[in-house]
């Protein structure tokens, strides 16, 4: 009789051979049988439970979601979360060298890009209760992302320490009411 095969973990080792691919080839690189060589099996075992690519990379990107959601749930200040969010370990940079790529591929396909958005916008209904202005939770979202983008291509420049010292700066503008700072209602915000 043939070996149970717990279908998850499987899933899950195929899932991770995606991260793998992406972190060294990028999404150009990704393809069923680029996993399969990953893992070191056939294309075959990849379509057992991968019927398709698109299925394939949902899997992916929902223990992705996962897996950063985990890395930062232990972080509830503000700053220790933002700090998380930064490449600052391996793990982090892994994480963040796949979501860039991700991205764009989030750009050319119109549902991963609702997805992405939807998970701007979680982001930022954390971010609100911490930052006094809808402003805040922009310049903090997009200033924090810039970062990790920048530290990916010139990690030289953008070592733990200075990242943090940046990320200070950025806390010590936002969250000091200016004059010109206003906040903007989001959606359902008053």
């Amino acid at each position: 009789m043939p070996a149970r095969v717990d279908r998850e973990s499987r899933r899950r080792d195929v899932a991770e051979a995606v991260w793998r691919v992406l972190e060294n080839s990028g999404f150009a690189g990704l393809s069923m049988r680029s996993v399969a060589a990953e893992m070191g099996a056939t294309t075959g075992l990849v379509t057992h439970w991968f019927g398709t690519k698109e299925e394939l990379l949902d899997h992916a990107l929902q223990l992705l979601h996962e897996r950063t959601d985990a890395s930062l749930g232990e972080h509830v200040s503000l700053r220790d979360r933002l700090v998380a969010v930064l490449p600052t370990t391996d793990e982090g940079r892994e994480l963040s060298r796949i979501w860039v790529g991700f991205w764009g591929l989030a750009l050319v396909d119109g549902g991963l890009s609702a997805r992405e958005a939807a998970r701007y916008e979680r982001w930022r209904d954390w971010l609100r209760p911490h930052l006094p202005s809808e402003t805040a939770v922009d310049l903090v979202t997009s200033s924090v992302h810039g970062l990790v983008v920048q530290t990916l291509f010139d990690p030289e420049r953008f070592p733990v320490p200075r990242l943090e010292e940046l990320l200070d700066a950025l806390l010590g503008a936002v969250l000091v009411r200016h004059p010109t700072v206003r906040s903007t209602p989001g959606p359902g915000r008053v």
